[in-house]
């Protein structure tokens, strides 16, 4: 039987030249990430090393089978894709984990699941979570500015996903195990105004406001954990940047942060929501909001109702545009 809720993995600050390790390496990272951390002097003895390209299930379980039977232990290194393909192959061959940012923009690495596009939408594979998180504080504050603090996309999304999480129980739309539950809310609603006070901090690379997001990211991660779904952070929003993700003008190529900060306006938007404090604390994150173009998005937009439907999506003001 699964646990009823996972933990995170340990987090360990320290310089990447002080990491250390004797076991056989299997080494997932992309390949601009790897020179980062190699230049910071990060060294592993990697027994073998693959780069993903894609978040697929396919394409992953391709990885997964050049593994060498000797390895002992997976490194992942870099963003979300590099930490989900890592999970994915750590699962696959029963092997403890570690993940290595090179900037904190998402909340993969935290994460016990594996996300991977099926059908042009995003769904989520069951994997653990990582053993241990590596954070090189300095060398994650030195990270490029539009990556370096784009994971507050995934605490900023709180203030859409908990409207659409209440307005979903409003409707008698909650499944039993996701109704709403008022103190995960205030959770919840504590860390994205902790959000909204360290968006500029951590966007300038100040050491202190990198690791109050690294630790933010942790808290609401662990709070999903602890009620077993991500109806608090994970909504409209969410599903716009899927299907944004999904148009063929756009494709898989854009950064996380790229897409779901655009998506937590328009959705804050339809919401009724003020989205100044929102907009603000992305443009000082760094966070891109000029990617997608206007045409596309009102296209996606008008087409977003199907999409959540179709993809039997966690019921929410996009359902009823």
């Amino acid at each position: 039987m699964p646990p009823s809720f996972y933990p995170i993995p340990a987090i360990v600050e320290m310089p990447l030249r002080e990491i250390t390790e004797q076991r056989r390496v299997a080494q997932v990272a992309s390949g601009p990430s790897l020179a980062a951390a190699v230049r910071a002097g990060l060294r592993l003895p990697a027994a073998w090393n693959a780069e993903p390209r894609e978040a697929s299930e396919p394409h992953f379980e391709n990885l997964a089978r050049t593994v060498p039977s000797d390895a002992e232990v997976v490194y992942g290194i870099g963003g979300g894709l590099a930490a989900d393909a890592a999970k994915y192959v750590a699962w696959r061959h029963g092997l403890p984990l570690a993940l290595i940012p090179t900037a904190l923009s998402v909340d993969a690495h935290m994460t016990w699941v594996s996300g991977v596009r099926r059908d042009g939408c995003v769904t989520y594979l069951t994997t653990g979570p990582a053993t241990v998180v590596y954070a090189d504080i300095p060398f994650l504050a030195a990270a490029p500015q539009h990556l370096r603090a784009a994971g507050v996309c995934d605490l900023l999304s709180i203030a859409t996903a908990l409207h659409d999480w209440r307005y979903a129980e409003e409707c008698g739309m909650n499944p039993p195990e996701q109704r709403y539950t008022p103190w995960v809310a205030a959770a919840a609603q504590a860390i994205l105004d902790g959000t909204l006070d360290i968006a500029d901090a951590a966007g300038r690379g100040d050491p202190a406001g990198v690791r109050e997001l690294l630790r933010l990211l942790a808290l609401e991660v662990q709070l999903c954990n602890l009620i077993g779904h991500s109806r608090p952070e994970e909504g409209s929003e969410h599903y716009l940047a899927y299907a944004l993700e999904a148009h063929p003008s756009l494709g898989s190529g854009h950064a996380h942060g790229d897409l779901v900060g655009p998506a937590i306006l328009r959705a804050a938007a339809w919401q009724c929501q003020d989205i100044a404090p929102l907009e603000r604390a992305l443009a000082h994150a760094g966070v891109p909001l000029d990617r997608v173009p206007e045409m596309v998005m009102q296209e996606v937009i008008c087409e977003l109702p199907a999409y959540v439907r179709r993809h039997r999506l966690a019921f929410s003001t996009a359902h009823d545009l």
